[in-house]
């Protein structure tokens, strides 16, 4: 990751696939998603919390909702996507995602907000981000070409960072300043945005739907038996689907314990979630470093690990809000550090281990088993709020997280891979942020 970026800086500014307009547009379309995702990431259960008085058990329920779609269409949706115009599914996704959005605020201005207006936001935001993303994935892969993916991902890669960084911080001050409802109402101008941005790419030759012999079930048979098949495959979709159940009941509650159990603001909020974005950066750069020093597996399962003690400082904030805020703040940065450090690698291995003609197929698949369990983390995390405190629910979260890494290194070969022939080339276009939903 280190090597791709330093590749990406050192070429001038205006070179490269700065010079291709699709891939621009592209580029920037998913910027703007990006961006004014952070808006809704805290948005959503700020209204839930501060204009409804939500219980953490509602907002767990929210937080599963807007999972859900993951395994109910992940598996469908990219072998659907290779039967339709990529372009077009990407820009009514972004469409129904916005005009989801565009509810909350209207119902907000017509004093019929509630619980189930937020309910059905979630789930279709969610429902169009896992049709939206497959498309986009192959079409960009499709108009950059084989040869351009290093350049396309390291691009990519920026972009994500940066919305990681200053996105929380710019989605707090909205929150603050016009409200957490008009706050999602500039989200839904920016998938909007995103999709005129869209329509300004000419077709392609490219854009015809592949049609293939097998049917759509046996196509979903084949990425499910690609993966069983692949120990390390089948270790890390059961490994990540245990790790989004955790990771997932500290979403539902993190935001209603920074708000009510800390006192916090909404624009202190987003300043502190800034922390998130400096430990992902920092991350990109240590990881190669870590691999080195370490071991290929050995940093993936200390990077797990990593995460639940994140959970274990966060879960242990308090004191005055000065005090609390650091806490804070040191356990988001290490969480991001930590998970970004994860996935890297995990991203990398995946695409070692895959066979090129499938994986497509199976990069769809393994998000579409590893987030199947994020709803029940939701769920899990807002039950245990609701009897045992909200503190509970994310200490519980780190101590599951840390009991996990073991039982991995235990189970699988990963621990005890050292290296890995990283000059593979990419098959696809990546983004973290599309592989860890509610982000």
């Amino acid at each position: 990751m280190l090597t791709l970026l330093q590749r990406l800086i050192l070429q001038p500014r205006f070179t490269g696939l700065w010079r291709n307009p699709d891939f621009v547009k592209l580029w920037g379309s998913l910027t703007i998603v990006h961006f004014g995702g952070h808006i809704t990431f805290l948005a959503l259960p700020l209204t839930a919390a501060l204009m409804l008085n939500a219980s953490a058990l509602e907002i767990g329920v929210l937080t599963a909702l807007e999972a859900l779609p993951y395994p109910l269409f992940g598996l469908f949706a990219g072998v659907l996507v290779d039967r339709s115009r990529k372009l077009q599914v990407i820009i009514w996704s972004d469409i129904a995602r916005g005009l989801a959005l565009l509810a909350v605020p209207l119902c907000a201005w017509l004093g019929v907000l509630s619980m189930p207006v937020l309910y059905l936001a979630g789930f279709l935001v969610g429902t169009g981000t896992v049709i939206g993303w497959p498309a986009y994935q192959v079409f960009m892969t499709e108009r950059v070409g084989r040869d351009n993916l290093v350049e396309a991902n390291a691009k990519i890669g920026i972009s994500d960072s940066a919305a990681q960084l200053m996105g929380p911080g710019l989605a707090g001050a909205l929150i603050q300043w016009l409200t957490a409802p008009i706050a999602i109402l500039l989200d839904a101008f920016a998938f909007f945005a995103s999709a005129a941005v869209l329509r300004g790419i000419p077709p392609a030759t490219s854009d015809v739907p592949k049609v293939t012999a097998s049917g759509v079930l046996a196509e979903i048979r084949e990425g499910l038996k690609a993966v069983w098949a692949d120990h390390t495959l089948r270790t890390l979709a059961w490994a990540l689907a245990a790790w989004q159940i955790f990771r997932h009941a500290f979403i539902a509650v993190v935001v209603l314990f920074a708000a009510r159990e800390l006192g916090f603001s909404a624009g202190h909020v987003g300043l502190l979630f800034m922390a998130a974005g400096i430990g992902s950066l920092a991350a990109a750069g240590f990881a190669q470093r870590f691999n080195a020093r370490f071991g290929f597996g050995p940093t993936m399962l200390g990077a797990m690990a990593g995460t639940g003690v994140a959970w274990l400082v966060l879960g242990s904030a308090t004191g005055s809000h000065a005090v609390a805020s650091m806490i804070f703040g040191t356990g988001l940065f290490l969480l991001d550090f930590s998970a970004m450090t994860f996935f890297i690698n995990y991203l990398t291995l995946r695409q070692t281990v895959t066979p090129d003609h499938l994986l497509g197929r199976v990069t769809a698949t393994m998000i579409a088993l590893t987030v199947s369990t994020a709803p029940l983390g939701g769920l899990a995390g807002g039950w245990i709020a609701e009897h045992w405190g909200v503190r509970a629910a994310i200490l519980m979260a780190g101590i599951g997280a840390l009991a996990l890494a073991p039982l991995v290194a235990w189970t699988s070969p990963i621990g005890r891979m050292r290296e890995l022939d990283t000059r593979r080339e990419p098959a696809l276009t990546e983004s973290v942020a599309e592989e860890l939903p509610g982000t």
